[in-house]
């Protein structure tokens, strides 16, 4: 798993709306793809049809993914259709599927200046290329782009 420096990643701001995993998720496709990103309104009404994608698939994943749930399965799933609610690890792997792209997460060392990668997901849709998503371990994510 490769590290970067801040002069090779560049941070996209996400507001924290409860729903920035997947708009940090969505500018990053759009990215990954060679897309212009998207306007704000858009963002926004694509994070929320990702997160209905989103959890459609952790329903169709139902046997893989219910162990990983911090709550109730059918409670989990309820929540996580509301528009304010965080997204986290499950959501990422299932995003992954849905987009069959991979995503990775970084977090930032500010000690250092660098980007540590902390988790990969969609491993099987491809290495190169990964929608790059910064998590700041306090429940938001931005979204990155490569300077390289």
């Amino acid at each position: 798993m490769p590290n970067y420096n801040t002069a090779q990643l560049l941070i996209i701001r996400i507001p924290g709306d409860g729903s920035c995993l997947f708009r940090a998720v969505v500018h990053g496709s759009f990215l990954i793809r060679g897309k212009p990103t998207p306007s704000e309104s858009l963002q926004k009404k694509l994070a929320h049809e990702l997160r209905d994608k989103v959890v459609d698939e952790l329903i169709k994943r139902r046997e893989d993914t219910e162990w990983c749930l911090e709550d109730e399965f059918d409670r989990y799933i309820c929540q996580m259709r509301q528009c304010h609610v965080w997204g986290g690890e499950p959501e990422l792997l299932m995003a992954s599927h849905v987009l069959k792209m991979p995503i990775t997460v970084y977090m930032l060392v500010k000690k250092s200046s660098s980007f540590i990668t902390i988790a990969e997901y969609g491993q099987e849709y491809g290495r190169e290329n990964p929608i790059r998503v910064l998590y700041h371990g306090y429940g938001h994510y931005d979204a990155l782009e490569s300077n390289m």
